[in-house]
């Protein structure tokens, strides 16, 4: 077993802004615009001084990772991209490890310290939370498992091995998983297709009477279009939470326009109450009401996302318990540590949602830890574009029992996939409703970069996967 260790050398990083094309609403918010924040760095196999470049980015999406009322939107996104910045810049100063994932564990607690000074000397009123910090921390995350994958000339999941990594899961999550390595969760080889689950949000045009005005940009404009452009069968609806004549009115409607859009499809849908739910009560509700006014829509409803408030400890008496016998229900924003999911567990809830944003460290060693409890595991993303939906597509391929992904950065900022439709259109312009995962089988995160985006330096990024 080798144990040589990797040390980071350089860090760098970018940022690009992207407008919408449309706007997308979810938990009362409008996001219109979005900043793509992306690191580079090069690692050093310090037995053998090689070095290999690697590179992350992901979408900063502060309106769900912080949705603060104490700062405007602009200025939650500029304090993440200042910290994402920082955390970047003291990678320089881990020290030397054997994998990626022992890196994390040593950046987990610098960013901490990191995001407190930031708050500090802004005169911030709350602290920088936890779900803001992994988005931070997130960039880096990817980029270092790319460059590991690259300094051994293999992707990054077939280096989830105790040769690579050194221990078993239980190093992380404890003695429950003492003698359980990584092909518990690590699929041996990528997924040659996932179906894509696109997003609904509360402002999306369902069918043709909901437009007041064309964007004429060549791309679908309504879910009906999107339906038979694409062939989708998955659909992530967006829903109040609050209002439950309207929920089950959006429902019953988008399951008409997708029944007439491709009536031989079967369609799968997961339900987003983003947070708003007052109690169990609200889900069951629906749930009664939908059955009654639509029974075909209810077996298709796949599962049901985050009804509750993200910190669950808030209001311990309310669980999930009775909805989770209905339908699965999973965390998504209350995701943050290990403790987080064995609270979620414990008050009922059988699933969890996976995300790039949060890094590719943790999102392996959470879904380690959920499917080892019996919880079902989901892919999302965070309106990701380009290389951030690349990774994101790349780590559900390679989670066990992960069957869809989602991907709505192609609806509603197409301006960050232009780059990329030259190398890997099929990602990007989606055909049979799935995504062509089998492309993502290349060294490092599994994809090359396309050459107009990487600097001569970072040239080798670019050579197509073998």
């Amino acid at each position: 077993m080798s144990k040589s260790k990797i040390a980071v050398v350089e860090t760098e990083s970018e940022k690009f802004p992207y407008v919408y094309r449309f706007p997308l609403k979810f938990g009362g918010r409008v996001v219109k615009d979005v900043t793509v924040f992306r690191v580079l760095v090069t690692l050093e196999d310090q037995s053998s001084k090689k070095t290999a470049h690697g590179i992350g980015e992901m979408t900063m999406g502060t309106a769900w990772a912080w949705p603060t009322t104490a700062l405007t939107p602009e200025m939650a996104l500029r304090t993440i991209v200042v910290l994402a910045e920082r955390i970047a810049a003291a990678a320089k100063d881990l020290e030397p490890d054997q994998h990626p994932l022992h890196l994390a564990s040593q950046i987990k607690p610098i960013a901490k310290k990191l995001a407190e000074e930031l708050a500090t000397s802004m005169k911030l009123t709350e602290p920088i939370p936890d779900l803001a910090i992994a988005l931070a921390v997130s960039p880096l995350d990817i980029a270092l498992h790319d460059a590991y994958g690259r300094l051994h000339q293999k992707n990054t999941f077939d280096c989830f091995t105790h040769e690579h990594v050194g221990t078993d899961l239980s190093h992380w999550l404890g003695e429950e998983f003492v003698g359980k390595d990584f092909s518990e969760i690590v699929a041996p080889q990528t997924s040659p297709t996932l179906f894509l689950y696109h997003l609904v949000g509360s402002l999306d045009p369902l069918s043709k009477d909901d437009l007041s005005r064309k964007i004429g940009d060549g791309l679908p404009e309504t879910l009906e279009e999107w339906i038979r452009t694409q062939q989708l069968s998955h659909l992530k609806i967006k829903l109040t939470g609050k209002e439950l004549d309207a929920d089950v009115g959006r429902v019953i409607e988008i399951e008409r326009i997708a029944s007439r859009a491709f009536p031989t499809k079967q369609f799968s849908y997961s339900l987003d109450f983003n947070e708003a739910c007052e109690n169990e009560d609200y889900v069951i509700d629906f749930l009664e009401r939908l059955e009654r006014l639509n029974r075909e829509a209810v077996p298709k409803i796949h599962y049901i996302e985050q009804p509750m408030e993200r910190d669950l400890r808030v209001r311990k008496e309310v669980t999930m318990h009775r909805v989770s016998r209905l339908k699965p229900v999973v965390i998504d924003e209350s995701l943050t540590d290990l403790e987080m999911l064995r609270f979620a567990k414990q008050q009922g809830y059988s699933g969890i949602a996976v995300k790039a944003c949060k890094g590719v460290s943790d999102s392996i060693l959470l879904s380690a830890a959920a499917k080892q409890w019996g919880m079902k595991i989901y892919v999302q993303d965070l309106t990701c574009v380009g290389g951030s939906f690349m990774a994101s597509a790349s780590l559900a391929s390679r989670i066990l029992g992960v069957t869809a992904v989602e991907g709505n950065g192609r609806q509603y900022c197409p301006a960050g996939n232009k780059d990329w439709e030259s190398l890997y259109r099929p990602m990007f312009k989606i055909l049979g409703g799935v995504v062509p995962t089998e492309l993502l089988n290349g060294i490092g995160m599994g994809f090359a970069w396309p050459r107009n985006i990487v600097s001569k330096k970072y040239a080798d990024l670019s050579n197509p996967p073998k």
